[in-house]
């Protein structure tokens, strides 16, 4: 059951979302940690955030949309009231970096590269960028080349960038970021979308539009991974709408050397450790001796 991500080792494909299970602490009575491949942490930033007005959260037909606004303790007071009590856990901890110029991000990464116990670092391109009129880094090859650089550049731990959907072309974002150095990508972010009460008129999120998730959103995250594969060659981590063992299966055959589990955690609690438990039963049914075989099946 484990594969490779950039030179760290999970020992499950099955990753647990950023903004999905907390600081990794809040889990440990209900999840067995050391039965998934690793879990991302909630999006860290230089100075802690709020996060936006509710409501914030709404279910839809096949999924929910969310506008949380990034709410954190900020990438300092992680480091001092989590890290102690993660680094006891033995699980791989991938630390989500985020910001709104290319110095806030820095500044996460420097933070956390004096912090034992991380192995990762997955930035987050879906922000605005506030020095260049708001443009999302994650939409814009160029901007994208450049934040992925200059955090690469400062990183001491392998980077995975975490690509949005919100774009022309996938696959020229995942060539942007794998030109300026990524180390892998994950992909993908959330769709923009929007949710009207037809009584009030008005939208049911305060901030207005929100990002879509869920099953909804997965066969559309399959074929986004599918070309990101064909266009680069470093690792893929594979995200959208998964809550069967199938859905693993079929992202990993569409590219994806691991995959990330968030909006089924908010239905089950356990849907992450109980998706690697199926996906080990999947294999031994199907005689996959090594799960690692099923990446890019699609593509051979």
């Amino acid at each position: 059951m484990q594969v490779n991500v950039a030179g760290v080792e999970l020992r499950s494909p099955v990753i647990a979302a950023s903004g999905t299970f907390g600081y990794g602490v809040e889990f440990e009575e209900i999840v067995a940690l050391d039965r998934i491949g690793a879990f991302v942490t909630k999006g860290l930033s230089r100075e802690p955030m709020a996060g936006n007005k509710t409501p914030r959260i709404v279910e839809t037909a096949a999924g929910m949309m969310n506008a949380i606004g990034l709410q954190n303790m900020g990438v300092r007071a992680f480091v001092a009231e989590k890290m102690p009590r993660l680094r006891k856990l033995g699980t791989v901890v991938i630390a989500n970096v985020f910001g709104f110029t290319v110095e806030d991000c820095i500044e996460v990464i420097r933070v956390l590269n004096d912090a034992d116990g991380i192995a990762m670092y997955e930035l987050n391109a879906s922000c605005p960028n506030t020095s260049h009129g708001g443009m999302v880094f994650g939409t814009d090859k160029d901007l994208l080349y450049d934040l992925v650089a200059h955090c690469r550049y400062v990183a001491n731990r392998p980077l995975m960038v975490k690509l949005s959907p919100n774009v022309t072309s996938i696959a020229v974002m995942a060539k942007a970021a794998q030109d300026a150095g990524a180390d892998a990508v994950s992909l993908v972010n959330t769709f923009l979308a929007l949710s009207i009460d037809v009584e009030t008129r008005k939208s049911r999120i305060a901030n207005f539009t929100g990002g879509l998730s869920g099953p909804a959103i997965k066969p559309i995250a399959v074929r986004m991974v599918y070309e990101a594969a064909k266009a680069v060659t470093i690792p893929l981590v594979g995200l959208g709408g998964i809550t069967r063992a199938e859905d693993v299966v079929e992202f990993m055959l569409a590219g994806a050397t691991a995959v990330q589990v968030g909006t089924a955690s908010y239905a089950d609690p356990r849907a992450v450790e109980n998706l690697a438990n199926g996906l080990r039963k999947w294999c031994e049914e199907n005689e996959v001796m090594k799960v690692a075989e099923l990446t890019g099946g699609l593509l051979r």
